[in-house]
């Protein structure tokens, strides 16, 4: 099989040329889901402000930067140099896949045609796509990875249309069907890696998603017996746990990126099942999640676990915000935005994204950090294949473009506010489907103005809806000589004729909050402005030799565009000047958004001294 591996090579020297955006086809499943969902993401589209520069990012000095012999090496030369080696081509197919969907391009398609064309070589005769040698199968990550292969090659299909990767996780799938159950001779998947089953189990997201690609009923009774192994007395006990206490600390051993990846896979069985109980019980964790375990920049976990309620640690040294955790907990918000509609989950995604997701991956090199605290450095680091978050932030990333833009129960709806295009078919209220071009012009998040031009195919009656962020106050839409007052956190929804030209002025106010430090910081406080929290950066105060020394003068806290201060290599022009006292007199700190700071890899810090 090595050698098979190494002849590969040659062969995917010639790769499938990619289309403009316009022009990809997208493969979707062949099963519906019983339950459909309320949101449904647009997928033509362009992103040109401060989102779209990070997925630029990403795709930059990430993506392309893949090395294709470091992350199939285990493949190739099993055993893997790591033990949990084999999930990044899985994850890195993911992200590529997503991005690619976006953008078309054409030299992230040809990099990774090479990758799946090598990686789907390296299958042994039986289904297995591991990096463990035969002794060792089926311990510690090996089940993980074999989830990352057909979440990976399933995300590859979906753009592509490449029958061979199909064929290739459903032969993973078939392994895992023969390997383990509850019948006789068949092995225990709870036993079948770490954290009480949550990180075997976690293999039934990508099961739901075989079953829906090829309507076999096998991967829907294996993930009928994952439901059944998480119950066993060595299971984690996800949903009896949750309907009796309520806690996400009391299902398992609370580890929260593997429990986050449980529950995405919950909630796809729901859709495909129907089945209330699932739905109302993942509820219940995440309010959970939101009340005792959230930071205030959109992560959770300390050590990778979740912790007491409201004990919220933000130093390096407790090894806060996970970046899988960071990621998984925006797919479970997601999944559940798409399954209900619900605002609230476009606005954890919204939090995590400005500030947490994007705070883990360096603008200025593409590196990841594997946790990123609030109070100290970034630990950014460059290596692949070797952490789990290096390769899981840019899934996250790669997420963005379809958390933006979409329809809410059949009306087109804006979720994040962003420049750029967006194009989709639509039902006007007369039924007919007719398309639509929404072009967006605003330079938020730097200021709070934003003209949404609105251009029909035909001249038609029809609904747009526009969120409102909890944050945005007196939040007003002009449309001609008609204004429309939107409330917080709801749907601002405008229906009228429209015809080509027509434009939607939108301002609303972004007023500075101080968020309260809690029972990990007392008599202190953070910054936030519209959905950024804003810290200071010691590469920006050089004049200030210790951060901790900060306090707030005044109970009122004003901020000054500063932003012709930053360097001339600052990723994004953002940042503000605030009086703050150092020692005995008061001077002006230089304030940036989390998201930015660090970049310098200097210290940074969140949680300030209260007057």
């Amino acid at each position: 099989m090595k050698k098979l591996c190494s002849l590969f090579i040659v062969v995917i020297a010639i790769s499938v040329q990619a289309g403009n955006l316009n022009e990809i086809k997208l493969y979707n499943p062949v099963v519906p889901n019983k339950v459909p969902d309320q949101f449904v993401s647009a997928n033509i589209q362009k992103l040109d402000g401060f989102l779209g520069y990070r997925v630029d990012v990403n795709l930059e000095k990430r993506l392309l930067r893949i090395d294709s012999t470091t992350i199939l090496s285990g493949f190739r030369h099993r055993p893997g140099s790591q033990t949990w080696l084999g999930e990044h081509v899985g994850k890195f197919l993911f992200s590529a896949s997503n991005t690619y969907k976006y953008t078309g391009d054409e030299r992230l398609k040809k990099l990774t045609d090479a990758i799946v064309r090598q990686y789907i070589a390296c299958q042994l005769p039986d289904g297995y796509l591991g990096t463990y040698l035969p002794k060792d199968y089926w311990t510690e990550w090996d089940v993980w990875a074999h989830k990352y292969a057909i979440i990976g090659l399933l995300s590859y299909y979906s753009v592509t249309g490449y029958q061979p990767a199909l064929e290739t996780a459903k032969r993973v799938g078939d392994l895992m069907c023969r390997t383990f159950g509850d019948e006789p001779g068949k092995r225990d998947l709870m036993v079948a890696g770490g954290h009480v089953g949550l990180a075997p189990g976690s293999i039934l997201e990508p099961m739901v998603d075989l079953y829906r690609y090829t309507n076999d009923q096998k991967y829907l009774k294996f993930c009928e017996y994952i439901f059944r192994a998480f119950e066993q007395p060595n299971g984690p006990k996800i949903i009896s746990g949750l309907e009796k206490y309520g806690q996400v600390t009391k299902v398992g051993n609370a580890k929260a990126y593997e429990m986050l990846s449980c529950f995405v896979g919950i909630l796809k069985y729901y859709k495909v099942t129907g089945d209330a109980r699932l739905l109302k019980d993942l509820e219940i964790a995440w309010a959970d999640i939101c009340k005792n375990r959230l930071y205030i920049t959109g992560t959770a976990s300390q050590g990778e676990h979740f912790g007491a309620d409201g004990v919220l640690p933000a130093e390096n040294d407790t090894h806060m915000g996970e970046g899988c955790v960071t990621t998984t907990w925006i797919q479970f918000n997601l999944q559940l935005l798409q399954i209900t509609g619900d605002l609230k989950y476009s606005e954890e995604i919204e939090r995590s994204v400005y500030n947490h997701l994007f705070a883990a991956e360096n603008p200025q090199t593409g590196c990841v950090s594997y946790y990123t605290a609030l109070q100290g450095t970034k630990p950014y680091k460059c290596d692949q294949g070797y952490s789990c978050c290096l390769s899981s932030v840019p899934r996250g990333i790669s997420l963005i473009p379809s958390e933006v833009w979409g329809e809410i129960n059949g009306v087109f709806s804006v979720l994040m506010i962003e420049p750029g295009v967006v194009q989709e078919t639509i039902v006007a209220s007369d039924q007919s489907k007719i398309g639509i071009k929404l072009e967006a012009k605003t330079s938020f998040p730097l200021d709070g103005k934003v003209s949404y031009t609105i251009t029909p195919s035909v001249e038609k009656t029809f609904a747009l809806n526009f969120r409102v962020p909890a944050w945005a106050k007196n939040y007003t839409a002009i449309v001609g000589k008609k204004s429309y007052q939107g409330s917080s956190e709801k749907l601002l929804k405008i229906e009228r004729n429209w015809k080509a030209g027509d434009v939607v002025n939108i301002s609303f106010e972004m007023p500075v909050e101080a968020l309260p430090g809690g029972i990990s910081y007392p008599g202190k406080i953070a910054l936030k402005r519209g959905p950024q929290v804003l810290v200071v950066d010691q590469f920006l105060n050089a004049a200030i030799d210790s951060l901790k020394n900060l306090s707030f003068p005044t109970n009122s806290i004003k901020l000054t565009d500063a932003s012709h201060s930053l360097p001339k290599d600052w990723s994004w022009k953002q940042a503000y000047s605030v009086p703050m006292n150092f020692g005995k007199k008061t001077t002006n700190v230089i304030v940036v958004p989390f998201s930015e700071a660090g970049q310098k890899e200097s210290e940074i810090i969140t949680w300030i001294n209260s007057k």
